[in-house]
C-alpha cells in the first residue's frame, strides 16, 4: 500500500471505531493534516448520525462545511466524546509532535476538551524516540527572536517558517536537533519562555489511541 492508501485506511478505521458511540446530539473534535482529511472524507457519508464538529484549523472546517457537516465553535461545545487526529510523530507512549501544518495551538485546545482522543497515523510516523522531525513553537510575532534565543539555550537549532501565519496571526518556530529525553518535561519547560504560546508536543495529553495504518493493515496501539 502507498502512504496515502494508508492514510485513507485508518481514516476510514476511526470513522468506523466512532460510530457506534455517536447518538444525534454529538459534536466531533477533528484535527488538520491530510491523515484528518481522509477521517472527515470517511465521515461525510455518516453526517445524519450526528450533530456537528468542532475544526482545529479553518482549513479543516473549510472541508468539513464541504461535505454538508455543521461546524460549531468551540465555546459554543460543552463536552467533545472524541477527537481524531494525525501526527508527525508519535511514540510508543502515544506522545506526539504536531503542528507540521502549523495548527498546533488550535489542536491542543480541542484535544484538552475531548474524552477520548485518537490518533490516525501511518506507520512511518511510529518512532522510538521524538525529535527527528523539526519540533515546532508558535510564538507572538515580537517575540520571535527572543523565544529563539531561549530555545538555543534548551538545545535546539530553531528555525523561523517564514511566510507562515496560524490561524491566531502568530509566527512558528521549527526546532531543529532537539534532544527530548523526557517529552513532558520539554513541553512544559518550552511553554514557560515568555511569548511562547504553545509547542508542538502532546505529551501533557497524549492520544488515547492510535490508528496506525501498516502494509499488514490498521493496528490497534494503547498507550504502554
Amino acid at each position: 500500500m502507498t502512504q496515502d492508501e494508508l492514510k485513507r485506511a485508518v481514516g476510514e478505521a476511526a470513522a468506523a471505531y466512532i460510530l457506534p458511540h455517536l447518538e444525534e446530539d454529538s459534536i466531533i473534535g477533528v484535527g488538520t493534516g491530510s491523515t484528518a482529511n481522509c477521517f472527515i472524507d470517511a465521515l461525510a457519508s455518516h453526517k445524519h448520525l450526528f450533530d456537528g464538529a468542532v475544526a482545529s484549523s479553518e482549513a479543516s472546517a473549510t472541508r468539513l462545511k464541504e461535505h454538508g457537516i455543521p461546524v460549531y465553535n468551540l465555546n459554543s461545545v460543552g463536552s467533545l466524546d472524541f477527537y481524531i487526529d494525525g501526527a508527525d510523530e508519535i511514540n510508543e507512549r502515544l506522545e506526539m509532535i504536531k503542528g507540521g501544518g502549523a495548527a498546533l495551538t488550535r489542536e491542543k485546545i480541542v484535544a484538552a476538551v475531548a474524552k477520548e482522543f485518537i490518533c490516525v497515523a501511518d506507520e512511518s510516523k511510529l518512532v522510538t524516540s521524538l525529535g527527528t522531525f523539526p519540533l515546532p513553537v508558535e510564538v507572538i510575532p515580537m517575540s520571535r527572536s527572543y523565544v529563539a534565543r531561549e530555545l538555543v539555550k534548551l538545545g535546539g537549532d530553531p528555525v523561523w517558517r517564514e511566510g507562515v501565519m496560524t490561524d491566531n496571526g502568530n509566527h512558528i518556530l521549527d526546532v531543529h536537533n532537539m534532544k527530548i529525553a523526557s517529552p513532558m518535561e520539554m513541553e512544559t519547560r518550552i511553554n514557560q519562555i515568555t511569548g511562547v504560546v504553545t509547542n508542538g508536543l502532546f505529551a501533557l495529553r497524549p492520544a488515547n489511541i492510535l490508528l496506525l495504518g501498516t502494509q499488514d493493515g490498521v493496528k490497534t496501539v494503547k498507550a504502554d
